[in-house]
Order: structure tokens, then C-alpha cells, then sequence
């Protein structure tokens, strides 16, 4: 019988560029990273025989092997419940991907797949802005879109089959925008980056005003927030534009739920001084109004470079020890 208590796992989170891993400890120490670019695998099958290789090497250069619990994988379009990647638009694999039992089979561990609003609001809960707080909406503003988990009394509410919290996916205006999942006006394509380029470009579009956004070599909303602080109006509309637009969408969420706080997350907090105001200023003037003023706008401070893999690391220790070696 073994008895060796095991007291690390490996956190990998799924983008739709990088795929990054990470070896962690109980304490949510990064021991060991690695990354490999996800679009060099065209097919999941290659995905996975990559990965496990870069998962192997990782503990064997560390601890061992045999020191690994379990794994923990953060995905776009990811179900806890099934433990696939369900249709995700922004991926390269289509259809129904079961990552999970493929990563088990190949690396002989257990694996836990999460949604990776999911898990980002699982690494916030057990290390983050939300460590003692039992209710609360975390959103996710990435280059992928915008997701969110809703935590309720202390367990994340994930729905009965589990797709709760699309929130990039709720209607923000009729007939607007064709969004990447096939339908119109979803908040994605508002407030997540590519949204935010289009309402840059429209401006631009409806507008002789001189712009520094006119000049740069490639549109991005970290430029754009650079813009901003220069001063340049046009670029200061269209994170007016933005947060408007989330604020209001926020609002509903937080009059449906009651949340103790709303933490934001991702790249997108890196322009936070020009998105927060006016999404402030819109959440107040939308939300029911015995909650106003009654709950936490917060904006994370786990770097953005650890957050996703910290989270699945943590959801790596909710799934029941399994190996086929040890």
C-alpha cells in the first residue's frame, strides 16, 4: 500500500495561442513553468501527445514523477461536468473534445478540466481578492472573449449541464454585431478586445477628429489606453464606449445574484484607470437599487501571467487521486 502523500500538482491553462503549465505546491507556490504555442497542433490528438510530454519533463526535472497528484487544465468552452471542450468558437479543435480522459489515458494521472472563467474564479477564491468571500462574480476580460463564474456560498454555480455564466454571450443590443459564435449583438463583441477594436474603428470611421490611434502600427486596446493617457478624446470614447456597454450588462448580473463583490480579471484590467469609470458610473446608474453601493467593484491583483494557472492547479486538488503507476 502507498502512503506517500503527494503535495503537488500540475496547473495548465489553454489559451488560444500559449498553452502554459505549471508545477505547484500546496501552498500555491510556482515551482517550474513551461508553455508551448497551442496552434501548432491542429489535431487534439498532437495537442495531447505534446503537452504530456512537456508535463513528464516538468515534474522529472523537479520533484519526479511520482511527487504529482494530479492535473488541473483551464480551457475556453471547457465543461467540469463532461470534462470536454464543448464547440468552443475560438479554438482550433471543433466539436466535442474529451481533453480530460485524453490527458488521463496519456499521462496515466488524474485530470480535472475546467471552464477557464471557472477556474480563474477558483484561483481568485483560494488566492486572490475573493479568499473569504462566499458570494461573488468573477469576469474574465481576455483576448478570447469574456467569461464569468458566479460563486454561491462558497461553491461556484456552474448549472445543470454546465454552461452557467456565458455572460459574453447575453444580448446587448438587437441585431448588433455578428459575434464569433454565429448570433447578433452578444457583449463579446463590445467588450472583450476585438469589441473594443471595432468601437475604436467605428469612431475613427463616424469622425474627422485627429487621433493618435490613426498613426499606430497596430491597433490594440493596450495602445489604445496609451492613447488615452495621452490625452488623445477619441481613444478616451472608446473606453467611455466600453464601460458603458459593461457596466449596464454588469448591472443585470449583480441585480440577479446579489453578489458580495464583482472581481475583474485579465488583460484587459491592464487599462483599468480608462475602463473603470465609466463602467462604475453605468453599474450604478443599472443596478437594482437596494444593492447600490452595497457590493465591491474589484480589480485583481494576481498577475496575469499566474492567475490561470494557479486556478487550475487549485481545481487539480478537487478531482479524486488516480494513478496508473504508483
Amino acid at each position: 500500500m502507498n502512503n506517500i502523500i503527494k503535495q503537488q500538482v500540475i496547473g495548465i491553462d489553454v489559451g488560444v495561442e500559449k498553452t502554459s503549465l505549471a508545477l505547484v505546491d500546496l501552498r500555491g507556490t510556482i515551482l517550474a513553468q513551461d508553455a508551448m504555442n497551442t496552434k501548432d497542433y491542429p489535431s487534439v490528438s498532437s495537442f495531447v501527445e505534446a503537452l504530456s510530454e512537456r508535463i513528464i519533463q516538468l515534474a522529472e526535472q523537479n520533484s519526479g514523477y511520482e511527487s504529482i497528484r494530479s492535473i488541473g487544465v483551464s480551457s475556453p468552452s471547457a465543461n467540469y461536468v463532461t470534462g470536454c471542450i464543448e464547440n468552443a468558437a475560438n479554438m482550433p479543435w471543433k466539436g466535442v473534445v474529451p481533453l480530460a480522459a485524453m490527458l488521463r489515458d496519456s499521462v496515466g494521472l488524474a485530470v480535472a478540466l475546467g471552464n477557464d472563467a471557472h477556474v480563474t474564479a477558483l484561483g481568485e477564491y483560494v488566492y486572490g481578492s475573493a479568499h473569504g468571500m462566499e458570494n461573488f462574480i468573477v469576469i474574465s476580460l481576455g483576448h478570447g472573449g469574456i467569461g464569468s463564474c458566479f460563486f454561491s456560498n462558497g461553491m461556484p454555480y456552474l448549472g445543470s449541464g454546465g454552461f452557467a455564466g456565458e455572460i459574453g454571450h447575453t444580448c446587448v443590443e438587437e441585431n448588433g454585431r455578428l459575434c464569433t459564435c454565429g448570433r447578433r449583438g452578444c457583449l463579446e463583441e463590445y467588450a472583450s478586445d476585438r469589441g473594443i477594436l471595432l468601437t475604436a474603428r467605428q469612431l475613427m470611421d463616424a469622425s474627422d477628429s485627429p487621433s493618435l490611434m490613426r498613426d499606430l502600427p497596430e491597433l490594440t486596446p493596450l495602445a489604445i489606453g496609451h492613447c488615452a493617457d495621452q490625452g488623445d478624446a477619441l481613444a478616451k470614447e472608446v473606453w467611455h464606449v466600453t464601460g458603458e456597454v459593461l457596466g449596464r450588462a454588469l448591472a443585470n448580473y449583480a441585480s440577479m445574484v446579489n453578489p458580495e463583490a464583482i472581481i475583474l480579471t485579465g488583460e484587459l484590467t491592464e487599462v483599468c484607470q480608462w475602463l473603470i469609470p465609466p463602467l462604475q458610473e453605468s453599474f450604478d446608474a443599472n443596478v437594482f437599487h437596494n444593492l447600490r453601493n452595497r457590493m465591491k467593484l474589484i480589480v485583481s491583483t494576481i498577475p496575469n501571467r499566474e492567475r490561470d494557472v494557479l486556478g487550475a492547479s487549485a481545481l487539480a486538488w478537487t478531482v479524486k487521486e488516480y494513478s496508473l503507476f504508483l
